[in-house]
This record gives structure tokens, sequence and C-alpha cells, in this order.
């Protein structure tokens, strides 16, 4: 920022006795231009990215986070081993922070990088990695549950297996259940004190839509799991229309399990859900 007031520098005091009345109403001018362009430029850049930025890096994360499905990126599509052709960007252009979850397109969904490993902070406004969810994109990858088609690809994952055996139902596509699995084994070894927050696991796949929505819940393509309802926060709870202040009581080091093997957590979100995890590997570079 220009510092006008506190300038210093040798011949500083000649060059300010001989600025007229009129070039200190320019600079005066000039400096509140200046500040209000520096004000405005966080809602810009938040409007931009927004609107989605994902870059070169980002769509090859995705295509390498899914090496089965997916094989390149051409021109504005994305293309499968199959054939199919996805537009990247819709060319709807900058959206809404509402439009962006409601109508996301491929580029939308990698726009913000998911902050993994980072300290726990209350993420900044309409901050949401890995919220907004291309439909037809996941219904590709997993099947569309509305149709039926999820369900022949699920498995059962022993969560807790030294500790607890609970069986729960998981996607077996693209590594999800083998990837939760291998969470399960790094959470059976956190010392007891941490079972709290692990048992019962609170839902793993079911074919329904996210609250206030009509879009389906990533639970729908079974992909998701949610853990700790007695330790859990929400940013709608306190009712509709009025979030709460940001709070969180999972621990550091059960959000780092799940992070490691390719799964994003809610509670990194604005819009925070503090119990929910789901399958996310083009987030998490993996």
């Amino acid at each position: 920022m220009v510092k006008h007031s506190n300038f210093v520098c040798d011949q500083s005091l000649a060059v300010l006795t001989f600025v007229s009345l009129e070039m200190r109403g320019i600079l005066a001018l000039s400096a509140a231009l200046l500040w209000v362009g520096l004000a405005a430029a966080p809602v810009r850049a938040e409007a931009a990215l927004v609107a989605g930025t994902g870059s070169l890096g980002g769509f090859s994360r995705l295509v390498a986070a899914y090496p089965q499905a997916l094989d390149r990126i051409e021109g504005n599509d994305l293309i499968w081993r199959d054939g199919t052709r996805m537009a990247v960007d819709d060319g709807l252009g900058p959206k809404s922070h509402a439009d962006w979850l409601a109508l996301p397109d491929i580029k939308d969904m990698l726009a913000f990088a998911y902050p993994a490993g980072k300290p726990f902070l209350a993420p900044a406004p309409d901050f949401d990695p890995g919220r907004a969810r291309n439909g037809a994109f996941f219904d590709k990858l997993y099947g569309a549950c509305r149709s039926g088609e999820v369900e022949g690809s699920l498995v059962t994952v022993v969560w807790l297996p030294k500790k607890y055996g609970k069986r729960i139902a998981f996607s077996s596509r693209h590594g999800a259940a083998e990837r939760l699995a291998a969470v399960s084994a790094r959470l059976d070894e956190l010392p007891a004190s941490f079972d709290v927050y692990l048992k019962p696991p609170a839902g793993t796949y079911n074919c329904r839509v996210i609250a206030g929505t009509d879009r389906v819940s990533a639970h729908g393509h079974g992909i998701a799991i949610d853990i700790a309802t007695k330790h859990a926060h929400y940013w709608r709870w306190p009712g509709a229309g009025v979030p709460a202040a940001y709070r969180n009581e999972i621990p550091v080091e059960i959000v780092a399990a799940f992070e490691a093997e390719g799964f994003i957590w809610g509670g990194r979100w604005s819009h925070y859900d503090t119990m929910h995890f789901e399958y996310r590997p083009e987030l998490l570079g993996r």
C-alpha cells in the first residue's frame, strides 16, 4: 500500500514543499481511489474463485485420481476411457456461490484448493472446497442411486477391525472401499480415548438428497461416511437461514487419518459439517 503521509527520502521535504494545492487534491483523490480498490479486491478475488479456476494441474490430478475411468483433457472436453466427452467449462461464466453449488461444471469442482493438513481454523466465508459436485460426473463414476445403479458396487468394509468390527457398506469403485479400509486401519491404532468419536459410525450409503436441496448427497454414491454424531456440528442446526458460528470437536488425528487416504472433511467448509468425510482423491493429489 502507498504510504503517502510518511514518505521519506533524501529530497522528500523539498518535493513536498513545491506540491501545489491542486496536486495535493489529486494525490488525495488517488489515495482514496486506491483504498476503495484495495477494499473491493477480496470481493473480486472471491468471485473469481467461485467462478471456477481449475488449473491444468487440477485437471491432471482429476484424471490421475480415476485412471480406470478417465483418459485425458482435450480442449474443453474431459475424455473418458469409454469415449464419453464431458464439457469442462459449461460456458455460463462467473457464478454466485449458490449457482456454483447448484450448477457446477467440472471446472467448478476444482475451484478451491483443499487445505489438507492445515491447522483447524474457521473457514473464510463461502470457502467450501469439494462441496460442489457435478451430478453427471459422479453418476458416471459411481452410478446413479435413483436408478438403482449403486447398490451392486457396494462392498463391506470392517470398521475398526481390532476394537469394534462394525460392518459398513461402501462403494468398491475407484478404490473408495479400499481407501476407507486403510483409514479404518489407521484409526484402529489410535488410543482408546479417540473411540468416542469413532464408535458407532453414523452411516455410509444412503440414497438421499443434501438437506435443503434436490441434489443427491455423496452418501448416495456410496463414497461418504459420517462419524461422531454426539460430537458433531453442522451449519444448519441453529435454524433455517441462520448459520451457526463455526465449531468443531473432531480431533486432528482423526482428520489426518482420513486426509492421508484421499478423503476430504466437511469441517474445512464454511458451511461446515464436521461429522462428514467423503472420498475425493482428486482434491488431495492421490
